[in-house]
């Protein structure tokens, strides 16, 4: 029975140190990557000088073309990640603030995501290489009923979220392997175009206040960024259209936008413009808001 009780301490202690090692290693790949995702690109970074960042999910991704800034004598970079929700903003906010990023002005998606205050899983998991460096990341997510488990068990992380920073992500990261979330200044348009449109039904969709919103809005305050938050395109048959009406009763600051595009040929699905269409929308809010510079 003792020689039992000595084998099994002594294979825990082998996957104990086999994991404290993985951790390390796994860890020490990420802190060195900074062309695989916008994440680890800002994480990565620091003292960097924009005239606008655009910030928000896919409807910000597909839909905001730099290019059209820079060649007017803005610096800008689009932050939109797919599938991101504004907790996920709220914090890329803040590691730009941490890492000194100047930022005059902030053009903020909420429209879709203020109808809930959730957070996206696969995103979340592209901070957690850094949770063990980053107070900032620590803090964000001190509150979560898994926050113990990725802190303090090694190696716990990165077999949780494995499909987005597993073995494969590691090893890509390791080599260099870039990918397109970075190119065009971080546009990343959309070039299939469905048909038919397949109409969005925002019927169960319903705005609230969003605590998230109001985390961004009080650190714009705090940090002298000129925050603005829009609306964006969606097609002209989607069902309950009104919900964009019910965004302005509960934040009447933000401007609306959904109606800035709306022939069907500017669409790749009805919740997404195309390559075109991005170009045109970005045009419209760059006139809204924006003059070009005189450049020498």
């Amino acid at each position: 029975m003792r020689q039992f009780i000595i084998f099994l301490a002594k294979g825990l202690a082998i996957i104990i140190i086999t994991m404290i090692l993985l951790d390390v290693l796994y860890t020490a790949v990420f802190m060195q990557s900074d062309s695989r995702s916008k994440i680890d690109f800002l994480y990565n970074s620091k003292d960097k000088e924009y005239d606008v960042v655009f910030l928000g999910s896919s409807r910000v991704n597909n839909h905001f073309v730099p290019k059209i800034f820079n060649e007017n004598g803005y610096k800008t970079f689009n932050f939109g990640i797919t599938r991101s929700r504004l907790d996920e903003s709220a914090l890329m906010l803040k590691l730009m603030i941490e890492r000194k990023y100047k930022i005059k002005n902030l053009i903020l998606q909420v429209d879709l995501n203020i109808n809930t205050n959730d957070h996206s899983e696969a995103i979340r998991s592209l901070f957690m290489p850094y949770i063990h460096q980053s107070e900032i990341i620590r803090n964000h997510y001190k509150n979560i009923d898994e926050y113990p488990k990725l802190l303090y068990i090694p190696f716990y992380r990165y077999m949780n979220y494995d499909a987005r920073i597993g073995f494969r992500e590691a090893y890509n990261s390791a080599i260099h392997k870039k990918t397109n979330a970075l190119s065009l200044d971080g546009f990343n348009p959309l070039t299939k175009n469905v048909r038919p449109l397949v109409p969005a039904d925002l019927s169960k969709y319903s705005p609230k206040r969003n605590k998230s919103y109001d985390e961004i809005k009080k650190l714009c305050q705090e940090n002298n960024i000129n925050l603005i938050a829009i609306t964006t395109p969606i097609c002209m048959s989607t069902i309950n259209r009104e919900y964009f009406d019910q965004i302005k009763l509960v934040y009447p600051e933000i401007r609306s936008f959904e109606n800035a595009v709306t022939d069907d040929k500017y669409f790749a699905t009805c919740g997404h413009m195309n390559k075109d269409g991005a170009i045109e929308f970005t045009k419209v809010v760059f006139n809204a808001y924006f003059k070009p510079k005189k450049v020498n």
